[in-house]
């Protein structure tokens, strides 16, 4: 399994997914996180996708099984404007068969973030 992992760490509300990534990396070693910047690039990741990404608007982590719930939202980086849009478009010209997105709700700790989203990914994987 791979998770590709987006965040902006100029921006201290949209970079938490990247502050886990190494505590990710060590508690989930037969998964692959890759830091990833660039939608343009998605297409390139294969039909199914696992994205982890901060989301405004939650206050749990959620996991979303495909684009359609995203409503438009403030956005702070290019990224926050183009990846359910980008997405969606890759979707519809059939490029992309499924996007499984890991939301973390800004402004979470580091601690109760890695215990959150740990759990979403062992339940994803059929290990809890």
């Amino acid at each position: 399994m791979k998770i590709l992992v987006f965040g902006n760490p100029a921006v201290r509300e949209d970079s938490l997914p990247l502050m886990l990534l190494p505590m990710l990396r060590q508690e989930f070693p037969r998964i692959e996180f890759r830091e990833f910047d660039a939608v343009e690039d998605l297409e390139k990741e294969g039909k199914e996708l696992v994205i982890l990404d901060a989301v405004q608007g939650i206050d749990e982590v959620r996991v979303f099984d495909g684009v359609e719930s995203f409503e438009e939202s403030p956005r702070y980086s290019m990224h926050d404007f183009d990846l359910p849009v980008y997405l969606k478009l890759l979707k519809k010209m059939g490029i992309v068969k499924k996007a499984t997105i890991i939301g973390v709700p800004m402004g979470w700790g580091q601690e109760k973030a890695l215990d959150k989203v740990g759990k979403a990914i062992r339940k994803m994987v059929g290990d809890g």
